[in-house]
């Protein structure tokens, strides 16, 4: 019966330290964790985790919307740890699927992160039209042309690699390539 973490972060750019920190004061044996949005059905080290565990283990998790952020997703998920008789630990809302009253509160708990979720994406869209209808676009500011004939220069000199020029303007990688690809 050991007590297997899970940790998740949405972005490259978040960190999973404060997740994985928690998770092994709780006392996890093992954590597994991965940066990948929770609306993806296939995660990999989810996956992983599910097939390490055994009867009567514990899924120990910080938040709930680590987990999944719809609630068919986490009733499917609900289902599934019920079937292999794996318990549930979420550690901020102190709520264990090990009694009933744990899974009605999870149930509850599942549809208001689908809520959450939803709420947030119709706030950025709102948020995104709005920018727009006051001419502004968004993204990133692109480059000037001064930059580009620099870039373009360099690259045609053949004395650098694209890695170097990235370097030398201050760009990506991938942005060289695509003020070449621009002027062919």
């Amino acid at each position: 019966m050991a007590k297997i973490g899970y940790a998740r972060v949405s972005t490259r750019d978040q960190k999973l330290d404060s997740q994985i920190d928690v998770l092994k004061e709780y006392g996890c044996e093992r954590i597994f964790s991965e940066k990948v949005s929770g609306k993806k059905y296939r995660r990999t080290e989810l996956d992983k985790c599910l097939d390490y565990m055994r009867e009567g283990d514990t899924l120990v998790i910080t938040k709930l919307d680590r987990l999944g952020r719809t609630t068919k997703q986490l009733i499917e998920l609900s289902q599934h740890l019920e079937n292999e008789n794996i318990d549930l630990q979420i550690i901020d809302m102190n709520i264990t699927t090990k009694d009933a009253m744990g899974k009605m509160f999870f149930t509850m708990m599942s549809a208001f992160a689908e809520l959450e979720a939803n709420l947030l994406s119709e706030r950025t869209k709102k948020g995104l039209d709005s920018a727009r209808a006051r001419g502004r676009v968004g993204g990133r500011p692109g480059i000037s042309d001064t930059k580009k004939e620099m870039i373009k220069s360099l690259y045609n000199s053949r004395n650098y690699s694209g890695e170097e020029i990235a370097k030398m303007a201050g760009v990506s990688r991938s942005t060289i390539y695509k003020v070449i690809n621009e002027s062919k």
